[in-house]
């Protein structure tokens, strides 16, 4: 049990580093109200970008980070065009930009699939001492979820909020629809490659299949934390964010706890398609076998 203990901290650091990517996610899919499978190509080209640029170019670690943040809002803004310059639906809009990054991201690494740090420099993010990177990390989910509350609270963010609950009246009130589903992506992207980033810190190298299956963790993750936490963070924003990073944290101690009980990993991926399923099953159930339950309880009282 100890090894299990020990194992967890850094399955927590990359719990929030994929809660980080999660937030992207959730922008898409729960405000925007689409689902855009970007994320699987944009993750690994703020990996590939951020690798190279510190590596190969020298850059300062923040440098390569900002830059992968630009390179993934970049990306969002190819899916936002295919979506609304040509009318492609959203799905498939995504799909087409995570093509066009496959080749993008093996012509960042320099035609590589696999990109690594040097192992005698040190960055901000470092495995030998997890309890300053869970401190930084925490950091920058405390900025991110700042700033998000902030912008989503201006009219530009309004709108963007409003064009996911309901697209006609939003045209309607005069709103550029097209401008904030871009301004959405865009941003969405963005996060998402900043966590990608952020994880090529972590792990010591970038790899272009590192993002097979991330839109996968980042419904997990927000699935997870809204069945958990709804009742702490109803009409609250900023808590909503917090429980999809949380999501993220506990879906990986998950996966922590089935590699260390010794269970095939080659089921990995299944089991995490399981996971979200059952949890995007869990409102359903309680509306459809909760509700019948209030329903008889008040046809007992009234008789």
């Amino acid at each position: 049990m100890f090894t299990y203990f020990t194992s967890l901290p850094p399955a927590i650091a990359q719990g929030i580093i994929w809660g980080i990517m999660a937030i992207g996610v959730y922008l898409t899919y729960k405000i925007l109200d689409m689902a855009d499978l970007t994320v699987d190509g944009s993750i690994c080209t703020g990996m590939a970008v951020c690798t190279v640029l510190i590596v190969k170019a020298g850059t300062p670690t923040w440098v390569g980070i900002l830059c992968a943040m630009l390179a993934g809002m970049l990306a969002g803004l190819v899916t936002g065009i295919f979506h609304t310059a040509f009318g492609i639906p959203p799905i498939l809009s995504g799909i087409l930009t995570q093509l066009i990054l496959w080749s993008v991201n093996l012509k960042i690494m320099g035609g590589t699939s696999n990109v690594g740090y040097p192992f005698n420099k040190e960055f901000f993010i470092s495995t030998s001492a997890l309890g300053m990177t869970l401190l930084y990390l925490v950091l920058i989910v405390a900025l991110i979820i700042g700033v998000f509350y902030w912008f989503f609270g201006t009219e530009l963010g309004s709108a963007v909020r409003a064009t996911g609950c309901n697209l006609n009246m939003s045209r309607a009130q005069g709103i550029n629809t097209d401008r904030t589903k871009v301004l959405g992506l865009v941003i969405s992207n963005g996060i998402v490659a900043l966590s990608g980033a952020i994880l090529s810190l972590f792990l010591g190298f970038s790899d272009a299949n590192a993002g097979r299956g991330a839109i996968v963790i980042g419904l997990a993750a927000v699935i997870i934390g809204e069945a958990l936490f709804s009742r702490f963070t109803k009409n609250n924003f900023a808590l909503k964010l917090t429980a999809v990073v949380a999501g993220g944290v506990i879906y990986y101690i998950v996966y922590q706890t089935v590699i260390f009980l010794g269970l095939d990993t080659t089921y990995l991926k299944l089991l995490s398609a399981l996971l979200v399923a059952v949890f995007l099953g869990l409102p359903y159930w309680k509306k459809k076998y909760l509700g019948k339950h209030e329903k008889k309880k008040e046809a007992k009282k009234h008789a």
